[in-house]
């Protein structure tokens, strides 16, 4: 599922099929061995360990998550959407459960929640993304949710029920996918699919990164167009998202009687969603239809105008959100939904920021989850500087970094 089959891997026409070459065709692991060490310490009999990696990719994810497990805690539970779990039908529902798969379910965790904690008391570990949803972004930690602080703190509680010493630990890992060799000519093939497949005219002088930003700047001009907010084309990307999105939520607002100028967007989506709980009527769609269209413009953060440059892993995150977003319809963008394709090989650099001891932390649980992510980011920007230092990315002018 990760490395292929050597020997048919790297050849015509086998290393077109995903099955050979490796869905994930992740070919290396980088994980150090003082890295697994520090993770093992803080798993096994005695403690409750919640493992909480970050999440840039969707289904590589979750393999290197196993693979990463079956090295320190094989018998470790793993959240995944209530979609995968359920959503395709019996006989896969069967075989996720069987592998200790444990669905999220929005609005309705109560169970997922009890059997986590009981399962991590049993010292076998459990693992979920704090992140929530995918946001492809390898470099950048976004904000965390608490849960697996509420669960660790939980069942720190219930084991100082019975030893006074039991010890909970919230243990982050991160992982940074980097590609093992030039992989542009397969990047312009998939943006090519991607312009073809939403109509957006390709301009012959553009480089790849210019391509990908001219995507985003048409589709930020259908949705404005959409819903009639006038969109300044000759503006930077992020001074057309910030006003537009701005336009958006102040509607949001509206609709479900919140000041969204007083609140940022995570609590007005929030608010709005316990608004839809609480109303029926024909406004639910129209209303839904809004939430989707600010959470899909605002999943291109600042991160991506950060930096002067950009490399090809970032170009590769930028094609598949769009895919993941906007490309629907058909068969192929609904296996690209379940499982994307690399552009090419790559390593997986994998390591163990210093696990967060709950039985230590005397701080509140917002407090625990910026330690947390702190740590994290921290773990990620180190990588990240060690493969720049070594020279093991290959870069381009970043359009986006006009503001």
């Amino acid at each position: 599922m990760l490395r292929g089959v050597p020997g048919f891997r790297d050849l015509l026409p086998f290393n077109r099929l995903a099955g050979l070459r490796g869905i994930a065709n992740v070919r290396h692991f980088d994980f150090p061995i003082g890295e697994q060490r520090r993770l093992k310490a803080a798993c096994g009999e005695g403690k409750a360990t919640f493992i909480t990696p970050n999440h840039p990719e969707f289904f590589t994810d979750w393999m290197i998550d196993k693979e990463i497990v079956s090295r320190v805690s094989p018998l470790t539970a793993s959240w995944a959407t209530n979609g995968v779990v359920n959503g395709l039908g019996r006989m896969m529902q069967k075989f996720w459960l069987a592998n200790n798969l444990i669905a999220q379910i929005p609005g309705n965790s109560g169970a997922a929640k009890a059997y986590s904690v009981d399962w991590a008391l049993k010292g076998h570990g459990v693992l979920l993304h704090p992140e929530g949803g995918v946001g492809w972004h390898g470099d950048f930690v976004a904000s965390l949710l608490p849960g697996a602080v509420e669960m660790g703190l939980d069942a720190l509680k219930r084991g100082r029920e019975t030893d006074r010493h039991f010890k909970a630990w919230i243990a982050p890992v991160v992982w940074k996918l980097t590609f093992t060799k030039d992989v542009e000519s397969a990047l312009a093939r998939e943006c090519g699919y991607v312009e073809r497949s939403l109509e957006i005219e390709r301009m012959a002088a553009d480089t790849l990164p210019e391509r990908i930003h001219h995507i985003y700047a048409v589709l930020l001009s259908r949705d404005a167009s959409a819903y009639g907010v006038p969109s300044d084309q000759s503006a930077p990307y992020a001074i057309r998202q910030r006003d537009l999105l701005l336009e958006l939520c102040r509607r949001l607002g509206q609709e479900v009687s919140v000041d969204a100028s007083t609140v940022d967007l995570a609590e007005l989506l929030r608010r709005s969603r316990r608004w839809l709980k609480e109303n029926a009527g024909d406004e639910q769609k129209r209303i839904r239809k809004l939430m989707a269209t600010i959470q899909r413009i605002q999943r291109v953060g600042p991160w991506a105008w950060a930096k002067p440059l950009t490399t090809q892993e970032e170009l590769a995150e930028h094609l598949k959100r769009i895919r993941n977003d906007y490309c629907k319809g058909t068969l192929r963008d609904t296996l690209n939904h379940f499982a994307p394709q690399p552009a090419g090989p790559r390593c997986a650099h994998i390591r163990v920021p210093e696990p967060l001891g709950l039985h230590d932390h005397e701080g509140s649980i917002d407090d625990a989850l910026v330690e947390l992510r702190r740590r994290m980011q921290e773990a990620v920007t180190g990588v990240v500087s060690e493969l720049e230092a070594a020279g093991g990315f290959i870069s381009y002018q970043n359009p986006f970094y006009r503001c």
